[in-house]
């Protein structure tokens, strides 16, 4: 499955139910969204492009692979769509669980149209901010990798709040090359102050 070329999200519907697959890619496409349809969770997983921006609108009860498989099989791939549940046979176990491995909502058919809607614009919001958020990170480590290893030793005792006369005398070596290696820390990290290297440390360890 390739993305448009203008990187577009796209909501995936998933459902057995042709009927109900019709209803649903109607109703988002009236508002814009981008749509594509699947039967099945297997065939979804199997033309899934985890690069491609979207989210899930997925049927919890199928033939085959259930919603909670599809998502399951997700998580084991290490991807984190945001899904939107929604079926006919809605109970509060099943509810609890889709949340907890990261749903963003459960629906029960039949739905408002709106309430959906809204779901899924919700669910595209999280996967852009999370989609950003990894391409933020992204680029904090390559700046990380910019360092050379005296630098991120000095880099890990500036964050912890260690004066340069103290990671002068762990590591060592004067206060002036402390100085000099802080310096470019901060360069090679392009961080305007401390408090700014302070948070893209905790952003890289957590």
């Amino acid at each position: 499955m390739t993305g448009p070329e203008d990187g577009s999200p796209c909501v995936f519907v998933v459902d057995d139910d042709a009927a109900v697959r019709r209803a649903i890619a109607l109703l988002l496409r009236s508002v814009g969204h981008r749509v594509e349809v699947f039967d099945s969770g297997r065939s979804f997983l199997d033309a899934f492009d985890p690069p491609r921006p979207g989210c899930l609108v997925l049927d919890l009860r199928m033939p085959g692979m259930s919603g909670l498989e599809v998502q399951q099989a997700l998580l084991e791939r290490g991807l984190r769509v945001p899904i939107v549940f929604v079926t006919a046979h809605g109970d509060v176990p099943n509810a609890v669980e889709a949340m907890q491995a990261g749903a963003v909502d459960f629906l029960q058919k039949p739905f408002r149209e709106q309430d959906l809607l809204d779901r899924v614009h919700k669910a595209l919001e999280i996967e852009a901010a999370g989609r950003e958020e990894t391409q933020d990170l992204a680029e904090l480590n390559e700046r990380l990798e910019r360092l050379t290893p005296r630098e991120r030793e000095v880099m890990l005792r500036v964050v912890d709040g260690h004066a340069n006369k103290v990671i002068a005398y762990d590591l060592e070596v004067s206060e002036r090359t402390v100085e000099i290696h802080r310096s470019r820390v901060m360069a090679k990290m392009e961080a305007q102050s401390l408090a700014e290297l302070v948070r893209m440390a905790v952003r890289l360890n957590n």
